[in-house]
């Protein structure tokens, strides 16, 4: 395997009141409390034009996530067959990155009260995008 490096660094953290793994929704759709994405200080230029009621793709650092994981059942239902990790949505991955599809609650300076994110709290956030679709113009 590449042992190639890359540099990553968080631009925040998640506040949640998700603190262990196993009380956490598989999915944000599936009941996961709002959350704040607290931002670092110094970036507060780069959250302009976000706003209440925007969706965003938020990428995360599922630091709690085994790293050497190749295969599971997916959902761990065991009464599934092993599948990769890259076919499936699983935390437990060689580069645990979490991709979760949020909806803005609340803009508060650099911190973001969002809905539908499932990560722990103090999960390390690594990038926001905008989710884009067809009637609304890139950005």
């Amino acid at each position: 395997m590449s042992e190639e490096r890359i540099e990553l660094r968080a631009i925040g953290r998640v506040e949640s009141p998700l603190r262990e793994l196993a009380g956490a929704p598989k999915q944000g759709d599936e009941g996961a409390p709002e959350a704040w994405l607290a931002i670092e200080p110094e970036l507060a230029e780069a959250l302009a034009g976000i706003e209440a009621g925007d969706e965003l793709v938020v990428l995360t650092w599922l630091d709690r996530a085994p790293r050497d994981l190749l295969s599971v059942h997916p959902r761990g239902d065991a009464s599934r067959p092993r599948e990769g990790v890259f076919a499936t949505r699983s935390p437990g991955r060689p580069n645990p990155i979490g991709l979760h599809r949020v909806r803005v609650v609340e803009v508060d300076g650099v911190r973001l009260r969002v809905a539908d994110l499932e990560a722990l709290d103090g999960s390390p956030v690594l990038d926001l995008k905008p989710v884009l679709s067809a009637d609304v113009e890139s950005r």
